[in-house]
């Protein structure tokens, strides 16, 4: 695609040029400031930076409520824009509906010189966001857009009718990348799904299919292998610890010394060699907490991620973090390797979720954990259902992360294309403009059919030797 034929220099440090018949223009003569109040009938409203300005009961109970003095609150109107708190961060919010918002925030008005679909896209790309970022007044988390230095900027201004061009055309691509985007992360969901019905298989029935059954006594777990047996995980661990509760410490550029629930994933620490790593005696003299040893299983039992466990991959390079439980096995009854996916089974997250408390971090009891019901075979079957889950794992991660890098790759490139159009470095006049198709039952047969061409097929594994059954 092509650019315009002529630009001229702008006083901008964030926004060089422009083309020459597009005019650039102060904030403040472009945007009214609302500051209408006394509307205590008005829903209230979020200001969020994924879907703009939209009903606070539909953004859910994330952000906290008015609930007295409404009549102190800003009107906003359907296609206003917001700055809200976090504004450098996100950019300006488009407002969907009517209703009030929070007085510490600032409601532009749009004049008839601007077309609210091209301020949408063009308040979220990166160099209005280096704006913005100069326009801020406080220190830290206190750091808010001061309105005031942000009006007396310019921004670039196309004529109407190539403003609702712009408008039109972004629509249809912006529309058309995030069909794919949608696609990909179904193939993400449907890739975690596969992995997680294999690990619960494998783990509650055993790799052979016409193995004897019995009934293993607890209700959501029914019939297991004959062989098997059934234990509570206080029985199978020779160490159990709760998590310190002081504050965590961080090194001098701000990396976490621990492990947190962010860096679990099923069976794997994510970006381990990112981790700040540490000698056992700077362990004990700076943070004074014990380091872990490779094969210890890292548990969350705290937040969106409680009931993911993984497993430590060398001595001595972290320490528990909070929300986080300790587990070492008792290697004469289970293996390390077993005891991971075992422990990442559902009828094992079941059992938290009977004693789950909380609602906006959820945990799960000590006492419950320690008590939950696991069901193993011998070691040897131990060892082979491990490695048939670790090699089906290991794959399937592959295939998810070459997923999330072609999703990043369409993020990167969506937000490239809207910054280049909205700044005047792709010309789109006379681009003819088709609408795509929001037929989500050709994505999901899509999906499925990716699935079955990447994510199936077989892991041949050694079998186990019967004959060490006996240990």
């Amino acid at each position: 695609m092509k650019g315009y034929g002529k630009y001229k220099r702008t006083d901008e440090f964030w926004l060089p040029q422009l083309p020459t018949h597009w005019s650039f223009q102060k904030v403040k003569r472009l945007f009214n400031e609302r500051i209408e109040k006394g509307h205590p009938d008005k829903p209230l409203l979020a200001a969020t930076q994924n879907k703009g300005v939209v009903l606070k009961k539909d953004y859910g109970s994330r952000t906290v409520e008015a609930t007295k003095d409404l009549h102190l609150l800003k009107l906003v109107r359907s296609g206003d824009f917001v700055i809200s708190l976090r504004s450098f961060q996100g950019g300006i919010e488009y407002a969907h509906v009517e209703g009030i918002i929070s007085p510490a925030y600032t409601v532009m008005i749009p004049s008839l010189k601007v077309v609210p679909g091209y301020f949408k896209y063009f308040a979220k790309i990166p160099c209005f966001l280096d704006l913005l970022k100069v326009c801020v007044t406080g220190i830290r988390e206190g750091q808010n857009i001061d309105y005031k230095k942000l009006r007396e900027h310019f921004i670039p201004i196309p004529p109407r009718e190539e403003q609702d061009q712009i408008v039109r055309y972004l629509d249809a691509k912006v529309s058309k990348i995030n069909k794919h985007i949608r696609i990909k992360e179904k193939q993400i969901a449907l890739l975690k799904e596969k992995k997680q019905a294999i690990i619960n298989q494998a783990v509650t029935k055993g790799l052979d299919p016409n193995a004897p059954m019995k009934d293993s006594g607890i209700a959501w777990i029914g019939q297991i292998p004959e062989r098997w047996e059934v234990e509570r995980l206080k029985f199978l661990m020779d160490k159990i610890v709760d998590c310190p509760h002081e504050t965590p410490h961080y090194s001098a550029d701000g990396t976490y010394f621990v492990i947190r629930t962010a860096d679990q994933d099923c069976g794997f620490l994510r970006d381990t060699e990112k981790m700040y790593r540490l000698n056992s005696q700077e362990y004990q003299h700076r943070i004074r907490r014990e380091p872990l040893l490779k094969d210890d299983i890292v548990y969350g039992r705290e937040g969106e991620r409680w009931g993911l466990a993984c497993l430590v991959p060398e001595n001595n390079i972290f320490c528990l973090g909070q929300r986080m439980m300790q587990f070492r096995c008792n290697n004469k009854k289970i293996l390390p390797k077993f005891a991971i996916w075992m422990l990442n089974a559902q009828y094992i997250y079941h059992q938290g979720t009977i004693d789950t408390m909380g609602s906006t971090s959820p945990h799960v009891n000590i006492e419950t954990i320690k008590n939950y019901y696991c069901i193993f075979p011998c070691k040897s079957e131990q060892k082979y259902i491990s490695k048939y889950i670790t090699a089906i794992s290991e794959y399937t991660e592959s295939l998810i992360k070459n997923v999330v890098n072609e999703i990043a790759a369409l993020t990167e490139y969506r937000t490239r294309l809207i910054s280049d159009v909205v700044t005047g470095k792709i010309d789109v006049r006379g681009i003819p403009v088709t609408k795509e198709s929001n037929k989500d039952q050709e994505n999901a047969t899509g999906v499925h059919q990716w699935l079955v061409q990447n994510g199936e097929g077989v892991y041949p594994v050694d079998e186990y030797d019967e004959d060490e059954q006996s240990e």
